[in-house]
């Protein structure tokens, strides 16, 4: 990495992040050894690296999607996701108090 990019960095542009995700991903530096350098999380490097293969992969398909087709193809996947967790939640709700029932009668002692 350059000389600039050692000196503190105020804001991360695309570019500079760019700069790292594509040492990481050529294997020139590690997640763990950019987190610490860089004093950044390694779930955001993480984040990063999968952004930039998503990106990749996109510019490298025949016909590639918008951005905007991108966007509304992940809020979909995650309106899916939000839906299935809600009714899983929902479900833990609704037999929270037979499980409940069920603990505390084998919990009592036979006979009372």
């Amino acid at each position: 990495m350059s000389v600039a990019m050692e000196d503190e960095i105020k804001r991360w542009t695309a570019k500079r992040k760019s700069a790292l995700v594509l040492e990481i991903i050529q294997g020139k530096k590690t997640v763990a050894e950019a987190s610490r350098q860089f004093d950044l999380p390694p779930s955001a490097l993480e984040d990063w690296v999968d952004q930039a293969k998503a990106g990749m992969e996109n510019a490298l398909r025949a016909k590639p999607e918008d951005a905007r087709k991108q966007c509304e193809r992940k809020l979909k996947d995650l309106q899916e996701a939000y839906g299935e967790a809600m009714l899983a939640l929902r479900s833990r709700k609704k037999c929270s108090p037979c499980w409940a029932r069920t603990r505390s009668d084998r919990s009592d002692p036979p006979g009372t």
